[in-house]
């Protein structure tokens, strides 16, 4: 009504609405009429965030490859901070565990640097899945703390309760099946 396009706003919303076309559909478009470089910068990590979201591995890839590019450009400790989170995230989703966490390690320490609390928070729970996926589960759970901690702190209670319905029940060594059995 003011004139001014909320987005990326508008599309993450809808991804948290589980309303994944939408998101994608909304991303899309803001995308293709952005063509300022800066613009797009902003516009790329949430564009990142839909396409995996909805499966689209390569162009979640060919996104972080343009943010990568504007970061190298302009130099920007922010830019590189976002290319490097976004990077994390697709290395992430392909299963190159390795690479995710040295990106995403990067991506927290500009935050830090910066003291950006929330982006250190999501940073956290990407960190906290590569840990999962290397098989140690201590370390996992102690970047969820963290992240838990910050988001507390921060009052962002939507970011808690994706925390909240993520987090698996204690197994106590117990298959899913037993403690299923367990609890009948």
């Amino acid at each position: 009504r003011w004139g001014f396009v909320p987005q990326p706003g508008t599309a993450l919303m809808r991804l948290a609405q589980g309303k994944h076309d939408a998101a994608a559909a909304s991303i899309r478009r803001a995308i293709a009429e952005t063509t300022e470089p800066l613009s797009r910068a902003g516009l790329l990590p949430a564009y990142v965030d839909v396409m995996l979201a909805i499966g689209d591995s390569e162009a979640a890839r060919t996104a972080v490859r343009e943010l990568e590019r504007i970061a190298v450009d302009r130099g920007n400790d922010v830019l590189d901070a976002m290319s490097a989170k976004a990077h994390g995230q697709v290395s992430l989703a392909a299963g190159d565990i390795g690479a995710a966490l040295v990106a995403l390690r990067r991506a927290m320490s500009v935050w830090q640097s910066l003291q950006a609390p929330y982006e250190v928070g999501q940073l956290r729970v990407l960190l906290s899945s590569g840990c999962r996926a290397f098989g140690d589960e201590e370390a996992a759970r102690l970047e969820l703390e963290a992240a838990r901690e910050c988001f507390t702190s921060l009052g962002a209670r939507p970011d808690l309760a994706r925390l909240a319905a993520g987090t698996p029940r204690p197994s106590h060594g117990l298959s899913e099946r037993e403690v299923e059995v367990l609890r009948l």
